[in-house]
């Protein structure tokens, strides 16, 4: 008996999409896990009210140091910012990741990435990169 060869591709089966737990309870969840704690409660050993205000006040300074966390990454993006700004009309010297090293006047800067990126002559620098400032030699001033 000869079994004749399939030609051509079916459909291939789908991956079933996959929940991914989440790994971290927000004050939303706290909040519904305490009501069902209190709703739940035996009458015979009711909650401990200081175990209760303990959790709430844990909660409370989480939230506070994440908001904390943000508002400092966010004010360190402005301070970047504003010092990429500041290198415009500037000497600047810089060395490249692949080790080159160069100087010139800064005549523009870009906010586009995760770090500001300054223009030097054609070449773009990124904040990180820059090792050193002056000011630009201005026009020669007589003396009489």
């Amino acid at each position: 008996m000869t079994v004749q060869p399939i030609s051509g591709i079916g459909a291939t089966p789908q991956a079933a999409a996959t929940r991914k737990p989440a790994q971290t309870l927000d004050s939303e969840a706290f909040m519904s896990l305490l009501v069902a704690q209190l709703k739940n409660q035996s009458p015979s050993a009711p909650m401990d009210t200081n175990q209760m205000m303990a959790q709430t006040i844990q909660l409370s300074m989480m939230e506070k140091t994440t908001e904390m966390a943000a508002n400092s990454k966010e004010g360190f993006s402005l301070q970047m910012r504003s010092a990429a700004a500041a290198l415009v009309g500037q000497t600047v010297n810089y060395t490249l990741p692949n080790g080159t090293v160069g100087s010139g006047i800064a005549n523009s800067v870009s906010y586009s990435g995760p770090v500001p990126t300054v223009m030097v002559g054609s070449q773009s620098v990124t904040l990180d990169a820059v090792s050193g400032v002056g000011t630009s030699p201005g026009p020669a001033t007589p003396i009489i």
